[in-house]
């Protein structure tokens, strides 16, 4: 299993011993990008807040160690949010 294949299905930020979705919780799908096919959990972050998107810290960008990829989301349908690049 490759490094991607491994990341799939499991949430942004979460520890590797429990990293799935837990019940209760919203989140949305991250497409595209160094964090692809990962969850982010956005269950405490407000409609405004996510409108404009995020800026998530991942050692994997284009930026390397200390780098952010940026996320917004994708049209009205609130549950994908698409990769825009990546930034130091």
């Amino acid at each position: 299993m490759d490094e991607l294949e491994f990341m799939r299905g499991r949430v942004y930020g979460a520890d590797h011993d429990d990293a799935g979705p837990r019940p209760g919780r919203v989140y949305v799908e991250l497409i595209g990008g160094p964090l692809d096919g990962l969850l982010l959990d956005v269950t405490d972050r407000s409609d405004s807040e996510l409108r404009g998107g995020v800026a998530l810290p991942t050692e994997i960008g284009a930026c390397g160690p200390g780098g952010r990829a940026l996320y917004a989301p994708r049209g009205a349908d609130g549950r994908h949010f698409d990769w825009r690049g990546d930034m130091p």
